[in-house]
Parts: structure tokens; sequence; C-alpha cells
């Protein structure tokens, strides 16, 4: 195991935003709209719609608002109809930045994410801009206060269902591996009660990019927070390495 830990930056991201607005409430409502969508209302089986529903309920989501979210998306109408989008560009220091999106209305979210770059001095690319500096990758983050067992115990179940590496860390360990094997790795942790703080699939950067002047950096987290802010957004990579 190899010491790299993205459980730091993820939990206090999700506590930024949390402090914030409780924008986590409105990302786990739409992610379950799309889960029930694709398969159906039973969690027992939807593994998507269980994973998201433990993911709401980690977030404190009361259980009526989570039944609420599965009817809805589960009635005639379905409520809103969400898109995946994702857009790609460049923040100020050559900072490759990539936001993927959930929306029912794609004209306000290109708009509000084109108006994040613009006002850090960054520029929209086009799609596959920045793709190329990532690693599309499946993670799975546990949380070491959630999970009693040990770490060889951990790696031997996630390299058997197929992971290619698991890293720890002092808080958390981070498991990594192809896209195609997310269930069958996510499944197995399930089967052996491995409480999972984060199981999807995400951009990796192969690169990092350090930015020291003052100036950048303000207009880089000018960006960023512009992002956390905009409830379309679901979630962004960057390859900068914050200092």
């Amino acid at each position: 195991m190899s010491g790299h830990s993205k459980f730091a930056n993820i939990r206090a991201k999700k506590e930024k935003n949390d402090a914030a607005k409780g924008k986590i409430y409105t990302i786990i409502g739409r992610e379950i709209a799309i889960a029930v969508r694709e398969g159906g209302p039973d969690p027992n089986n939807n593994f998507k719609l269980k994973y998201v529903i433990q993911k709401a309920k980690a977030n404190n989501m009361p259980n009526d608002t989570i039944e609420r979210g599965i009817k809805k998306a589960a009635g005639a109408d379905g409520g809103a109809e969400y898109q995946q989008l994702r857009y790609e560009g460049y923040g100020v220091g050559g900072v490759a930045i990539i936001v993927d999106t959930l929306t029912d209305n794609k004209n306000r979210t290109a708009a509000n994410v084109k108006s994040a770059f613009t006002k850090g001095q960054g520029s929209l690319g086009t799609p596959n801009s920045v793709a190329f500096m990532f690693e599309n990758k499946a993670q799975i983050i546990i949380d070491r206060e959630e999970y009693e067992g040990s770490g060889d115990d951990l790696m031997e179940i996630a390299l058997e269902a197929g992971a290619e590496d698991i890293k720890e860390e002092e808080d958390s360990f981070e498991i990594i591996a192809e896209p195609e094997d997310l269930d069958a790795v996510r499944e197995a942790l399930d089967a052996a009660n491995v409480p999972m703080t984060q199981a999807e699939v995400v951009m990796i950067p192969m690169n990092t990019v350090s930015v020291t002047d003052e100036q950048m950096v303000k207009n880089l987290r000018r960006t960023l927070d512009l992002l956390d802010e905009d409830d379309d957004v679901q979630t962004y990579y960057t390859n900068w390495e914050e200092e």
C-alpha cells in the first residue's frame, strides 16, 4: 500500500458545501432520480440506488425525504428530466478543469459554468480539450473511523474483486479500479459490510500543476467557488496541486 489520500480534500469540499448552503441534498436528490430511472425504485434490485441511499443517509438526509424522492422519480411524470453534461476548460496558470453537471436546463448551466471560468480569468474549452490529462478510474473511499477491519483484510477483498490498488492514509483507504470493475468491487465490499464514503468513477490527473502567484491563486479559487455554489454542478476535477 502507498500513501496517497483523496479523502481529506473530498471531506473538506463536502463540509464547505454543506456549511454554505446544503447543496449536497440537491445533488443527492438528482442522483436518486437518475438511479431510479435507470434501474427502478427497489434498492435491493438496483445497486446504484442502494449506494445513493447510503450516501444520503451518511449526509443525514431524512428518510422521508429519500422516500419522497424515490416515489417522485418512479411516478408517471417522474418529475424533472435531468441531463448529465460535462464541460472542460482552463483556469489561470494552465490549470485544467473538468466540470460534471446534472441539469434540467442546459442553457442555464452552460451560461453559469462559462461565467465561473470567465470571472476567474479562465476560459471554457471544447469537449476533450483537457480530458486527455486525466485518467478515468473507479475510486472507492473508506473512512477509517467507520471501518473496523484491517487494511490487509480490505486489500484481500478489493483485489480479489478486481481492484487495481489500495492506498492507505491516516484517515482513510482509497481503492482504485477500472471503471468497468466498480460494481464488482463495490458489491464485494458491501457483502463484507465495509462502509463506503464514496464509490464512483472519477477523473484523476496524470500530472499536477503548481500555481504560486497570489493573484492567480485567487482567480482559481474564484472559479472553483462559483462552481461550488452552482446547484447544477455535481463535481469538478482539476490538476491543480494546491499548496
